[in-house]
């Protein structure tokens, strides 16, 4: 960072290697006058949020994430008006309380992903007290969100089922991803076999789908939590909640205090995204293959190895 930013941002810093759609990883390269929690070498990252008001309730109980000012990563306007465009640069300046220590062991590529779907997936397990040991959680959805999903329950020590519309995902759910059971929801005898054992659900599926069959599958108290957003909104079956005692709620990402939690217990549980590493020349190619389905199940851009320098 040149002297003349940090003079304009004292407690800013740093230069990456690493981005997913909204997890920026890389190295501290420089410190502004104030920073105090990091130092040059410094594996750092920075997930959704960039700034908040840091002066309303939400921001005092480290919820900077419901922030009526919350400041986003990418295409938010800034404290000083400018915009904020994200990871797409070999440097990138960050308030330190915006920004999360990455420890050593986990390999940078696989834990920019968890800045984004770590920290949705595992603040709602978390919030909604879907953490306890024995308890039967299903998490609907085996894509960039789901796929953590289930390592986040598992290392919990939950009994997870992974739900799907597509029977091909059953071995990867299985034999790679270690959910316990696998059920297809297009299929009713399946469906039908399961009611009434969940005591949670993560529904992190974006497109429209219905969650009547979703809440059938919950006990009496269960949870449905969704974390995807449809175009349409979904249609909420009233009576089935009033019958079971049954909940549905939603989450957003996570604050600062609680995504360094979640990268924490990543690295202690050896928990990273699957991800495939692209160069920054490869993005419209990825693009067309994301429209597709076709990824398993993050694609990272490799800015600091392949981000060419302008031409003058």
């Amino acid at each position: 960072m040149a002297k003349s930013q940090e003079q304009q941002h004292p407690k800013k810093a740093f230069g990456w290697a690493a981005r997913d759609s909204s997890g920026i990883v890389g190295v501290v390269t420089e410190v502004g006058s104030r920073v105090q929690k990091y130092k040059v070498g410094d594996k750092v990252g920075v997930g959704c949020l960039v700034g908040s008001c840091q002066s309303c309730d939400n921001c005092a109980n480290n919820l900077e994430n419901y922030c009526p000012r919350l400041i986003l990563t990418y295409g938010a306007k800034d404290h000083d008006g400018t915009t904020t465009y994200g990871g797409y640069s070999d440097i990138m300046v960050a308030d330190e309380h915006f920004v999360i220590r990455i420890p050593d062991n986990l390999p940078l590529e696989s834990a920019a992903p968890l800045l984004c779907a770590g920290v949705t997936t595992y603040s709602p397990l978390r919030y909604y007290g879907l953490d306890k040991p024995g308890m039967h959680v299903g998490v609907v959805g085996l894509g960039g969100l789901g796929h953590v999903a289930v390592k986040f329950a598992k290392a919990m020590g939950v009994r997870v089922t992974a739900i799907s519309t597509s029977p091909s995902k059953k071995e990867e759910a299985i034999k790679r991803l270690q959910a316990d059971s696998f059920l297809v929801s297009r299929e009713q005898d399946q469906m039908l076999a399961a009611m009434g054992t969940m005591d949670g659900i993560i529904d992190t599926v974006s497109a429209v789908h219905p969650i009547l069959p979703l809440i059938r599958l919950l006990k009496t108290n269960g949870k449905l939590v969704v974390l995807g957003a449809p175009e349409k909104p979904h249609e909420l079956p009233v009576f089935p909640l009033l019958m079971g005692r049954k909940m549905v709620g939603g989450s957003n990402i996570g604050g600062l205090k609680e995504t360094q939690e979640m990268i924490d217990f990543a690295a202690k549980h050896n928990i990273t995204a699957e991800v495939e590493v692209i160069p920054i020349d490869y993005v419209n190619t990825a693009m067309e293959r994301l429209a597709k389905a076709d990824v398993r199940y993050r694609f990272v851009i490799d800015v600091g190895n392949t981000l060419k320098p302008p031409a003058f």
